[in-house]
């Protein structure tokens, strides 16, 4: 994968549940990393949710390859300030790019 498309700075979040004096369970966004990334097919559309209009924004981040990503975590645009929740992480057939397929994050 060549370093010109891969300008966007990010960073990679994962959910940590952290108990809280009620006996029950805070989520808490711990960071794990920045990366380099190409933020591509950006997309977008209205759903109705629960009587409501929510706008989804769909997009596929580029990163180069690492082990611990999973779905469910989020990536922070650190210009934009846009997150992004990863629904999917995929290993292209040469294993030297990690593509992520997300959603937008109304209210980080």
């Amino acid at each position: 994968m060549k370093a010109g498309p891969m300008r966007h700075r990010g960073l990679l979040s994962k959910e940590e549940r952290v108990q809280n004096s009620s006996g029950g369970y805070d989520r808490h966004w711990v960071d794990v990393g920045k990366v380099w990334a190409e933020i591509t097919m950006p997309t977008g559309r209205i759903m109705p949710v629960a009587e409501q209009l929510k706008a989804v924004i769909s997009a596929e981040i580029r990163i180069r390859p690492r082990a611990d990503v999973v779905a469910g975590w989020r990536f922070t645009d650190l210009r934009s300030g846009a997150t992004y929740t990863i629904d999917a992480a995929l290993l292209n057939n040469e294993r030297d790019m990690l593509r992520l397929l997300c959603s937008s994050v109304p209210n980080p």
